[in-house]
């Protein structure tokens, strides 16, 4: 079975490299963080016109029609620039919420505007610390109205619109969850931003007091439509964690190839070798799994849910060691704000929690797998 990517989605890979290298360097993350923006409106404004945020969504709807494995592609651009941009939330969650559970209304009426990158869109589940569970849900969704509060929404600050996990009825389990659309420019909605561990993805606080929201979906089916979303998300991400690891790979290298110590390169050390050969052995296991995932995702596969895990787990991991041995093989001046380090660590600590903690999907890995081998 041929996992690769067909030329086309290589020569879409190596145009977005191209645009990304040129548009959104180092120099652009770290004016986010100097100018305490929350994301680049500029190169925001240039992904709308090449129709990235399309490239999933059907044409009927707006998009391009492309499909996931281009789209698969484009995310690991933007994971490789670190883009300060609402890509992830708008595209991966928000945009399949709709596409997942939204009725042809609402797909016609909002699908086209995402796909423009004329709104802003995200997910809202957490409410406090802890896992995400059913039982633990206690905003309300009442007669049109919806009350309650979520917190850690990213790009909370700047969405329009956001899907939200609430309580439908007052079953405790997963039939009394009901996702909700709801606009979050009215009055009966109160946003407040929240320190993020990368300030270059906008975290915030969002308070629902009556605010009018609409039922997306099905209550009942919202537990088992949300994960179908997360394992879309999951593999998306995967890509963006996947090139993050990459170039944190390749700074270490770079660094320890001109960088001296005792009259020769250190990276001549035993230690450094094995440093870089184990970035590269997990690298390249997220990446087969990422791949995995991009075929279950782009073929409607059974296997889905266990690609979307293993596919999540390995690339989560392998993004925090390799920026963790990233900044190690830097030595002493890794740690320092002149050095580009601490972007992708702090980028790969928020990646990791995004969709959920990383003993979540690891306990989902273990179930699929289990289930396969019944």
């Amino acid at each position: 079975m041929n996992f690769d990517f067909s030329d086309d989605q290589k020569m879409l890979k190596e145009q977005a490299h191209k645009f990304l290298s040129e548009k959104c360097t180092p120099k652009t993350v770290r004016a986010i963080y100097q100018n305490g923006g929350t994301y680049d409106r500029a190169l925001w404004k240039q992904i709308a016109e090449l129709g990235w945020a399309g490239t999933a969504i059907p044409e009927q709807y707006g998009g391009l029609g492309l499909g996931y494995l281009e789209l698969c592609v484009i995310a690991e651009e933007l994971g490789r620039a670190l883009a300060p941009v609402p890509f992830s939330s708008t595209i991966y969650q928000f945009a399949e919420c709709l596409l997942v559970s939204g009725a042809e209304e609402q797909k016609q009426r909002l699908l086209p505007k995402v796909a423009a990158c004329e709104i802003i869109g995200t997910l809202a589940r957490a409410e406090g610390p802890g896992a995400i569970l059913p039982k633990n849900i206690r905003t309300t969704f009442r007669n049109g109205k919806l009350n309650g509060k979520k917190i850690a929404v990213v790009d909370g600050m700047d969405a329009d619109y956001a899907v939200v996990l609430a309580r439908g009825s007052d079953d405790a389990g997963e039939r009394g969850l009901q996702l909700v659309l709801v606009d979050l420019k009215q009055a009966g909605v109160k946003r407040r931003a929240q320190d993020s561990i990368d300030p270059s993805r906008a975290h915030a606080e969002l308070v629902f007091e009556n605010a009018n929201a609409e039922a997306l979906g099905k209550q009942g089916e919202a537990w088992s439509d949300l994960n179908r979303v997360l394992d879309r998300a999951a593999i998306l991400m995967a890509f963006e964690q996947v090139g993050g690891a990459d170039v944190c790979l390749q700074t270490a290298k770079a660094y320890a190839m001109e960088r001296y110590a005792f009259g020769r390169p250190i990276a001549s050390f035993q230690a450094i070798k094995h440093k870089l050969a184990d970035m590269y052995v997990g690298n390249e296991l997220a990446r087969s799994n990422a791949y995995y995932g991009a075929w279950a995702l782009s073929t409607g596969a059974r296997e889905l849910p266990l690609a979307a895990a293993a596919a999540r787990v390995s690339a989560t991991q392998a993004f925090d060691f390799s920026a963790k041995e990233n900044i190690q093989t830097h030595g002493g001046v890794g740690f320092t704000w002149e050095f580009d380090c601490h972007f992708y660590y702090k980028r790969s600590r928020e990646l990791g929690l995004a969709l959920g903690a990383q003993r979540l999907w690891k306990d989902k890995l273990v179930t699929q797998l289990e289930h396969s081998n019944a």
